[in-house]
C-alpha cells in the first residue's frame, strides 16, 4: 500500500522522484529488513522506493511514509482511507510496513490497538491497483540489484525469486517464472512468508496471493502451483471488436449540423478472460449516453458521445467482468448554414402543429 501511495502522489503531482529526502529519528530506529540509514541521511525519493520495492526496506519505507504525509501515523491514516476505497474488507494498517506492533520502535506505536492485518484477496485487490493504475510498476519491482550507496560492499538483492529476469542467475533460475515482473514479497513471525506475484502472457495478466509458508522458496513453489493453473486454464478472447455498432444505437441526434443524426461506434475492442478452448458467450452491456444538448455541431470524427459497459460471466470464475469503452461518432458533421437551419425549424413547427390538430381528432 506505501508502493502504490507514494507511486500515486508521484503521479498526481504531489512531490517528484528526484526530491530529497531528509531521515528521521522513527525511520532511522525501523527494525527488519532495513537498509541501515541514520537520522539526518538525505536520499532521493526514487532511492528511498527503489529500497522499499526491491530490499523490503523498512527504515526507507517509513521515511518515505513521513516525507509524504508529515508522520507515519497521518499516513497510515492515507493507507486505511484507500484501503475502504477499494474495497478491502479486511484490512487494517497500523503502520507503512507491515511490521507487528512489537517490532517497530516504541516511541512511535500507535496508541490504537490491533495489528496490520490484511486478507489474500485484499493483498489481490490491491496488487489490481497498483498494476492497473501505475503500469509502469515494473520499472521497479522487476529491479534485481540496486547499489543504494557508493559506499555499500553489496547491492540489494531483490527478495523475488521468481522475476523472469532471474533465469539465468545460478541461485534463482530454478525459481524464474516466464512473464513475473512483481510484485511484492514478505514476512512477519505472525504471517510467516509471503508473496503477492503477477505474471503477464500473450496479453493476459494474472495476480496470485500466497501467504503463510514456512520457507522462503514455499512461498514461491506455491505460487508457481497457483499461476500455472491460471495460465493453464484460461485465456483473453475478444468479445466486440472496436469500431462496433451497438445493438439498438444506430444513432444519435445532432444540433444545428448539416445533418440532424450521427453514426455511434465503439472506439475500441473488449476482451474477457474465458476457459481455454471456449468463446465469450452471453456479453450484455449497457449504454451511458452525454446530454443532448452537448451534441451541436460542427462535431469532429470520434467525438465521444458517452459510454458503453460491457458484463461477461466465465464458468469458472465467481465474479462477472467488466468493460467500459467510449462510444463516439463514426463520421464528423458540419455545422448547418443558417438558411439550411431556419427551414428545418419551420418544417419542425408545422410538423408540430399538424400532430397537435391530428390528436385533436
Amino acid at each position: 500500500m506505501t508502493e502504490y501511495l507514494i507511486a500515486d502522489m508521484v503521479k498526481k503531482g504531489k512531490f517528484k522522484w528526484d526530491d530529497v529526502v531528509t531521515v528521521g529519528d522513527n525511520a532511522s530506529k525501523t527494525i527488519g529488513s532495513r537498509i541501515f540509514l541514520d537520522a539526518n541521511d538525505q536520499h532521493t525519493v526514487e532511492e528511498l522506493y527503489i529500497a522499499m520495492a526491491v530490499g523490503s526496506a523498512n527504515d526507507a519505507t517509513v521515511a518515505l511514509a513521513e516525507y509524504a504525509a508529515g508522520s507515519e501515523q497521518e499516513f497510515v491514516k492515507l493507507m486505511n482511507e484507500t484501503a475502504k476505497k477499494f474495497g478491502m474488507k479486511t484490512a487494517h494498517f497500523i503502520n507503512s510496513t507491515g511490521l507487528d506492533r512489537a517490532d517497530m520502535p516504541e516511541k512511535y506505536r500507535p496508541s490504537a490497538e490491533g495489528e496490520t492485518v490484511m486478507s489474500a484477496m485484499d493483498a489481490a485487490i490491491l496488487g489490481k491497483h497498483i498494476v492497473q493504475d501505475h503500469p509502469d510498476f515494473s520499472k521497479y519491482t522487476a529491479i534485481q540489484s540496486y547499489k543504494f550507496r557508493e559506499r555499500d560492499k553489496n547491492p540489494i538483492i531483490n527478495w523475488n525469486w521468481m522475476l523472469e529476469a532471474n533465469k539465468d542467475i545460478p541461485n534463482f533460475k530454478a525459481y524464474a517464472y516466464p512473464g513475473l515482473d512483481g510484485l511484492k514479497t514478505g514476512h512477519t513471525n505472525n504471517a510467516g512468508n509471503c508473496f503477492t506475484g503477477t505474471a503477464e502472457r500473450d496479453g493476459m495478466r494474472l495476480i496470485s496471493v500466497v501467504m503463510g509458508t514456512k520457507s522462503e522458496a514455499q512461498r514461491f513453489t506455491e505460487t508457481r502451483k497457483v499461476l500455472d493453473y491460471g495460465f493453464n486454464n484460461f485465456e483473453i478472447k475478444q468479445a466486440v471488436a472496436g469500431k462496433s455498432k451497438v445493438e439498438g444505437l444506430d444513432s444519435v441526434e445532432v444540433k444545428k449540423g448539416v445533418k440532424t443524426s450521427v453514426g455511434v461506434v465503439t472506439d475500441a475492442p473488449v476482451s474477457f478472460m474465458v476457459p481455454k478452448g471456449s468463446d465469450a458467450k452471453g456479453v450484455t452491456f449497457k449504454t451511458q449516453l452525454e446530454p443532448a444538448d452537448k451534441l451541436v455541431a460542427p462535431i469532429k470524427q470520434g467525438t465521444k458521445v458517452g459510454t458503453i459497459t460491457y458484463t461477461y460471466k466465465a464458468d469458472g470464475i465467481e465474479k462477472p467482468q467488466t468493460k467500459t469503452v467510449n462510444l463516439i461518432t463514426s463520421d464528423e458533421v458540419e455545422k448547418g448554414s443558417w438558411l439550411r437551419l431556419f427551414f428545418r425549424a419551420i418544417k419542425e413547427m408545422f410538423g408540430d402543429l399538424f400532430d397537435g390538430i391530428k390528436n385533436l381528432f
